[in-house]
């Protein structure tokens, strides 16, 4: 009987030991965009979290990540200028390679200054429509997701 439950035991370390680095290989290149247009600060927290697990899942020399930032998602970047938690998540991002972009549209019909009102932003980080881009980036391979 001892003998049987080592030899399970065995069987289980050994399954258990090959998992490990077939899940480290699981996953490949990614092409992603997250679509931010709320004003709900919680939620955009939750949203630079899920990002930051997608990376730590995927690593970031595995990943093209964007974020497509319009309509009332501008104040993500507005909530940075005076949380210092979400701009640290932000600027942590950008250094794995994250890009953020701003809808001009936004900016314009909102009469935002990017350098003034927005957390680091600037002219090469806007885009003419954020929806736009949004599918633009689908057709181009870019998996979608709104957190």
């Amino acid at each position: 009987m001892k003998k049987l439950i080592a030899i399970a035991m065995i069987g289980i370390l050994a399954i258990a030991v090959g998992i490990s680095p077939a899940m480290a290989g699981k996953y490949k290149k990614q092409k992603v965009v997250y679509h931010i247009n709320y004003d709900n600060p919680k939620r955009q927290n939750g949203a630079l979290r899920n990002i930051q697990n997608h990376i730590n899942a995927v690593r970031a020399k595995n990943l093209d990540l964007r974020v497509i930032i319009h309509g009332k998602g501008y104040t993500m970047l507005k909530h940075a200028n005076t949380d210092a938690n979400m701009a640290g998540r932000i600027d942590n991002l950008k250094s794995q390679g994250v890009k953020f972009n701003i809808c001009n549209n936004t900016l314009r019909g909102k009469k935002i200054d990017y350098k003034k009102d927005l957390h680091d932003v600037s002219k090469e980080d806007i885009v003419p429509s954020g929806v736009a881009e949004l599918a633009y980036l689908q057709a181009k391979g870019y998996a979608y997701i709104k957190p």
